[in-house]
């Protein structure tokens, strides 16, 4: 048997002193280490008598109970005292004035959007939301997306699990399911542009699962194919502030729009460089169309009273397109160095009455 003490109260003593968890550290190794004292005799009870090795083992295991609970004890209250002291020395006076004025930045989703509601907002379209979770009458049936559609599988959308009743909702795959409450809720004339967030399953360099959308709705007596176009072109050109940015509609087919269009401006590459404006090629920009009488007759509306028109952008696409910013990805980084590159400062607000923003996003 070594000179252990069973009795352990200079240990306890030491232990209950210890000034800081290093300290604590320090005393746990000398007793309870690989060659602590309280190690080292019970390694030892293997050269006793049993008898004496079964007096000896219980008296030293109650002693290890004893110190490995004091120790734990100490490292709460060590512990406690060391985040107190902490919070003493990092406390900050939140009433103190901003040292750096004008460091943060607006992010360029958040500034695209507000740009494209000055625009609108002085055609006299209305600002609509509505949820993330829909129904699938709303984002499909009522738009006159057929069940085989492809956007309705799950490799395309995003579903909830199965209710009850054997429905199950779906993370919206555009802001489309707004125009249908908009049309079910209110009588015609309507104006209104949707911008909000939508999912879908696909991730790369130029597509995102989570990404943002604006529509646009009008639905009157008198509205025609003329008047899409002609609200497009004026807002393509106010967006990229280019008075002769060529414009052109194609055909296309959409399940909600009849006739469709695609909507492509004018560029040019030259050496890897992509620039907006009149050139020897186009790119696709938007989608639109009139609404098709089906998606009226599904909200309540009598196609042979009412007509309108609808289209629709993606909103981190024309932002890309804009402000050169080349991957989609990097919307999401939450990094800071890129922030502070592409950011906005807060007094860049949008307004077509004080003119376009500044080329580009602030330095």
């Amino acid at each position: 048997m070594t000179d252990f003490d069973p009795s352990c109260d200079d240990i306890l003593r030491e232990i209950a002193g210890a000034p800081s968890p290093d300290a604590l550290e320090n005393v746990r190794i000398k007793v309870l280490g690989r060659r602590g004292s309280l190690t080292v005799a019970m390694r030892a009870l293997g050269g006793l008598e049993p008898e004496e090795r079964r007096r000896a083992g219980a008296a030293l295991n109650a002693a290890k109970e004893r110190i490995t609970a004091a120790l734990g004890e100490a490292a709460a209250r060590l512990g406690r005292a060391a985040l107190e002291e902490r919070l003493r020395r990092e406390r900050a006076d939140v009433t103190l004035p901003v040292p750096v004025c004008g460091a943060g930045r607006i992010h360029p989703i958040s500034q695209t959007i507000d740009e494209i509601v000055a625009i609108f907002g002085e055609m006299g379209f209305a600002v609509v939301e509505g949820p993330h979770i829909e129904e699938d009458f709303y984002n499909f049936t009522a738009l006159n997306i057929p069940p085989e559609h492809p956007a309705r599988q799950e490799h395309d959308t995003f579903y909830l699990p199965t209710r009850p009743d054997g429905s199950r909702l779906v993370l919206r795959t555009h802001t489309s399911p707004v125009q249908i409450r908009t049309m079910l809720a209110q009588r015609p004339p309507i104006r209104i542009i949707v911008p909000g967030r939508t999912f879908r399953c696909d991730h790369d360099a130029t597509h995102s699962p989570m990404f943002h959308q604006v529509e646009g709705l009008v639905i009157d007596r008198t509205t025609h194919m003329g008047h899409l176009k002609g609200c497009l072109i004026e807002f393509l050109r106010a967006f990229f502030a280019l008075d002769d940015l060529p414009v052109r509609f194609r055909p296309s087919y959409f399940p909600f729009t009849e006739p469709s269009a695609e909507v492509d401006i004018g560029c040019s590459r030259r050496h890897g460089e992509l620039r907006i404006g009149a050139g020897s090629d186009w790119l696709e920009i938007l989608g639109s169309g009139m609404v098709h009488p089906q998606v009226l007759k599904n909200c309540g509306i009598d196609p042979s009273e009412f007509q309108g028109f609808a289209f629709g952008m993606g909103i981190e696409r024309v932002a890309m397109l804009k402000y050169g910013i080349p991957d989609v990805r990097a919307f999401y980084d939450s990094d800071l160095r890129w922030l502070r590159y592409y950011g906005f400062l807060a007094l860049d607000v949008p307004s077509l009455v004080r003119g376009p923003l500044p080329g580009g996003a602030a330095a």
